[in-house]
Order: structure tokens, then sequence, then C-alpha cells
């Protein structure tokens, strides 16, 4: 059976020794009375109830399922999921991060993302029904009205209800503007919707006494593609005057889907009849709404990808120290045991070190986000906000895409780890890989996020944004660069930098002459760009970590942290090259292609 233990070691010096995320945060007067203290002992409790709650219930799920009634359209989740439902309500956790005016706690979102970063490793498919009502409060603090807020946000963040978001039909995805759901006004200033959707996570469960559905849907005289879609909230069920529950709405599941991985999470076809909702933001403007959920929800599927690593990771290398096969090439090495633990041999090496340096650089990466999203949101400094919100903007489609790649390389090579064993259910190994994959697709699969990276937060600006992040690599560079113990890091980087200047330009003139160009490149670069951002992070590990030894600090955590950094720059770093040189390969070998594809 598989083990999971709360990496709080790496996360407390990820805050406060690499990004010192306190003096960050005590910049907002919110949080000027917060602690490093504080946010260990909250940490540590969060770990408690990930590993001693949810844990245990993730295999379980996973083999039982959701199961729907086909009378009543209602939905059950597994055996112990609305128990620890409960328990983390009491536990005040769905009011961590939120706003007090609603009954939230207040609590810097750094905590929240890591917090959350271990219910995903502890059990992805239940973490998603919470999960997801941090996006629908965030849309509704954001867009709502006074009323709408003063109807769900209460409620929604004590976590008596939950939220979903519906956006995907079965003719569209990605591509919003094809959708057919329709809403008409109606004279009580209220709109009766109409329509289907499918995809919807946790869009039907037994968990929470109420569900707020965040819907897209189009007005009856909008105009046509994605300039004529708008938001509205629909509840499960209806909201009397005095906050209690009135009588069902007329929106319900119509069947479960089967699937690959997260079976523990419901993913509903969702059909509206009529259903009574009210707008959200302004007619035709849905997307301006929506956005805010989605982009939240995208951050968080980078934090599900993290959360898998981890744990498959922890079990890998757990076994990779028992168990026994064959000789090291370089001699025996456990002289008592007919053979040796397979941790000797230098690949399985290297798969556990895959999975090491990216989970770690991805709790950097989606740390120092996190402290982004909260001075976007609450810095006093309107430029620090600007600042924040664009360099947020440029990171999130990173953090989605590169870290899901990354959860799915590490998954897979954890599950290598054990060989046969992998393959069968009772170790774990395979649940990890089967809930990984999901996390390229949803959201906005990792194409559409390479996409967005290099068509709208690259090209679009002239690289603005992205020149921003090359002065922090500067800065490093010029604080270390004459330091001989720092150069394998910083110079790695500091090339990678001047790279992607000239990388950039080349893929916007050709993009300019044709823009398939592109979509040829889009993948490849945004690998690249991913490796420059934890390149940056890693050589600031390393710097931590050379500055504690040159200290005298014999912790080995420090050892363990530069040896993980030499490996990530030795192994994994020089995929930029590969990545550079098949982008520059351009989009004719793609297109003129019609013969092999017919």
């Amino acid at each position: 059976m598989p083990t999971y233990t709360p990496p709080l070691r790496d996360m407390q010096f990820v805050m406060h020794e690499l990004l010192h995320v306190v003096d960050d945060l005590k910049q907002i007067p919110k949080h000027a009375e917060l602690d490093a203290d504080t946010m260990n002992a909250v940490l540590e409790e969060g770990g408690k109830f990930a590993s001693e709650v949810l844990f245990p219930l993730n295999i379980s799920g996973d083999s039982e399922g959701c199961t729907i009634d086909p009378a009543t359209h209602e939905v059950t989740t597994p055996k112990g999921f609305k128990e620890a439902y409960r328990q983390y309500i009491d536990g005040g956790w769905a009011a961590l991060a939120c706003d007090e005016q609603f009954g939230g706690q207040g609590l810097p979102l750094v905590l929240n993302q890591l917090f959350y970063e271990m219910l995903n490793s502890a059990n992805q498919a239940w973490t998603m029904y919470p999960g997801l009502t941090h996006g629908a409060y965030a849309a509704l603090s954001e867009h709502g009205t006074d009323a709408q807020k003063q109807t769900y946000l209460h409620k929604m963040t004590s976590g008596e209800w939950t939220g979903s978001m519906c956006l995907t039909e079965p003719h569209c995805g990605t591509d919003l503007g094809l959708m057919r759901t329709k809403a008409e006004p109606q004279a009580d200033g209220t709109y009766k919707i109409t329509g289907t959707k499918i995809f919807i996570s946790a869009g039907e469960h037994d968990m929470s006494d109420n569900i707020i559905h965040l819907v897209l849907a189009r007005l009856t005289d909008a105009p046509p593609g994605i300039k004529g879609v708008s938001l509205f909230v629909v509840p499960k069920f209806h909201v009397n005057a005095d906050g209690s529950l009135g009588a069902r709405n007329s929106v319900h599941c119509s069947r479960l889907e089967e699937k690959m991985g997260i079976h523990g999470n419901a993913t509903c076809q969702m059909v509206l009849e009529g259903a009574t909702g009210t707008l959200v933001g302004q007619p035709n403007k849905g997307m301006q709404g929506m956005f805010v959920m989605m982009n939240a929800a995208r951050l968080g599927v980078g934090n599900q990808s993290l959360g898998l690593t981890e744990v498959a990771y922890q079990n890998a290398l757990a076994y990779a120290k028992e168990r026994i096969q064959m000789r090291s090439l370089s001699g025996t090495k456990a002289k008592d045991q007919p053979a040796d633990p397979i941790i000797v041999h230098p690949d399985v090496r290297k798969m556990l070190l895959t999975a090491k340096a990216y989970a770690e650089g991805g709790r950097a990466l989606m740390t120092y986000c996190s402290v982004l999203l909260e001075q976007e949101h609450f810095h006093p400094d309107e430029k620090v906000r600007k600042d924040a919100g664009e360099m947020l903007a440029l990171l999130t489609p990173i953090v989605k895409a590169f870290i899901t790649d990354n959860g799915w390389t590490s998954t897979s090579a954890c599950l290598q780890v054990f060989g046969g064993h992998g393959f069968i259910k009772e170790w774990g190994m395979e649940q990890f890989v089967r809930d990984a994959r999901i996390n390229m697709i949803y959201e906005g699969t990792n194409t559409i996020q390479s996409l967005d990276l290099l068509g709208r937060k690259v090209l679009s600006n002239n690289g603005a944004t992205l020149k921003k992040f090359g002065k922090l690599i500067g800065k490093l560079v010029e604080e270390e660069g004459v330091n001989e113990k720092m150069a394998e890091f910083i110079t790695p980087i500091a090339i990678l930098g001047d790279q992607m200047t000239k990388f950039t330009t080349e893929v916007g003139f050709k993009a300019f002459q044709n823009p398939d160009e592109v979509g040829a490149a889009a993948v490849d670069y945004l690998r690249v760009a991913g490796h420059m951002v934890f390149g940056y992070f890693w050589a600031r590990m390393a710097q931590v970590a050379l500055r504690e030894i040159a200290a005298g600090n014999t912790d080995a955590f420090y050892v363990a942290k530069l040896q993980t950094a030499r490996f990530y720059f030795a192994k994994l770093f020089p995929e930029t090259a590969t990545a550079m040189r098949t982008a520059r390969t351009g989009v004719k070998v793609l297109m003129d292609t019609d013969a092999a594809l017919a």
C-alpha cells in the first residue's frame, strides 16, 4: 500500500528561505501581523488532515467511483468522501483564504495553495469538490452583484455550499464561441437557461447542501461568437430571502462519464431545462468573469500534478531502497543481501531525481505565483498590483502546461521504478499515472496553453513581460556571476536568457509571414520557457543551499538540494536545446503532409 508524508520541510524552505514570502505579504495591510510560525503551524495541521483523513480514501475511492440514481439524478460519492468533507468544514479549511467579510479567515493564498498541494497528493479526486468552489468564489467576488455576494459567498466560504464551472458542450470545448446554451430574460430580472453541458467536474454530488453552478450561455439577442457569451449563476436549489434553501432548480446530472482516472470525482453531463439563473457581470461579457475562474482553475490543475508528482516520488523512493534486484555494475553494495537494492542503479536514480527535481521546482514556481496573485488583488501600490498581474498572466500557462507535462513524465517514471508491481493496482502507482493524465487536458489543453503563452502573452506585447522575467535572471547573474561555485547553475540560465531573445524574435518574424508558424512552434516554445523559469528557481535554490553550507550548516537538506539542482541542470535543462531546434524546423514539415495523412 502507498504512503504519504507532507513535505513540510521543503515548503518551509520555499516560503521562508527562498522567497521570503512573509516580507512580501507584510506589505499588504491585512497581513501586516503575519509571521512564519503561524504559517508553519497551519500547514502542519493541514498535512495531518491530508495524510490521515484523505489519503486512506484514495485507492478505495478510485475503486468504488461515483454512482447516479437514474430516477432522481442524485449522485453518491465513494464511501468516506462525505464524512471527510464534513471534517474539512469543521476544521475551517474551506474558509482558510476567503475574505473575512464573508466569514473567511483571511489568511494568505500561499497557505491555501500549499495546503491544496497536500490535498492533491492525498486524493486528487476528492480535492476537486472543494477546489472548484474557490474558482467560483473568486468569480463571484470580483464580478458578482452585492445581492449575489450576500446570497452565495457566506455559504461558499464556510464550505456548506460548493461550486462548479459549466462551460463545455458536446460540440464545443475550448472554442466557446460555438456555444448553444440559451438564456431568456424574464420579467423579474432572472433568466431561463436551457442547454446541455458536458465534462462538468463536481457538477452533482452528495457532499454539500447546495451546488452553485457558474454557467456560460447566450442571450437571445447576443452577437455571434465569443463576444456574445454571458455568465450566469445557477444554484442547484433556489435560495429563499432568508438564506434557507427552496425548491430544486431545473438543472440536473443526466449521466456520469466513465473515465480513465479521477474516478472518485463526479464528471457530469448537466442538463438545464429552463433553469433559473441571474446574470454575473455585464451582458455578453461573460468571459471576463469566467476567466477569473478559469485562471484560478489553471493554477489549480498545475497544483494537482505537483501533488501527484510528490506522492509518486515518495513511494518510488521508498520502494527503490527496499527492492533488491541484481548487483551494481561497479561492484556489490549490499554484501549481506543476495542482490543490491535497485537504488544503486544509475537509471533508477535518474527516474527518481527527475520526479524530485520537477516536484521541488514546481513547488517553488507555484508558491511564487500564489504570492503574485495575492499582490495583484490586495497590494496597496497600484504599480505592484499591475506588475504582479502581468507576471502572473505570463506564468499561468507555464504552470498549467509545464507542471502537468512534468507530472505525467514523473508519475510514469515512478511507476517504472516499481517494474511489474507498478502495473498492479494495490501499489497505488498506476492510479497516480491515470489521474495525472487528465491534468494535461482539462482547463485548456496544454497545446492551448502553449498558444496562449506564445501568441497572447509573448508576441502580442513584443515580449515585454518575458523581458521582465529576464531581468530577474539578469539580477541573479549579476549577483553571482563571479562566484565559481555558482557557475554551473548561473551559466546555463544566462545563456538561455540570451538565446530566448533571439529565439522569440525569430519565431515572431516567421509568424508575421505565416500565422501557422505560431502553432508549429508553440509547444516547443513553452517547454523552453518552462525550463527558463524552473532554471531560475533552481539556481536560486542552489544559491541558498551553498550559502548555508558555507556558513557551516550541517543539515543534509541543503546537500540534497544542491545535488538535485546539479541533476536538474545536467539531465533535464538541456531539453531546451532540442526544443529550440525542433521549433526552428517550422510549419512546412507539419502542414505539407496531405499524402501522409490521407
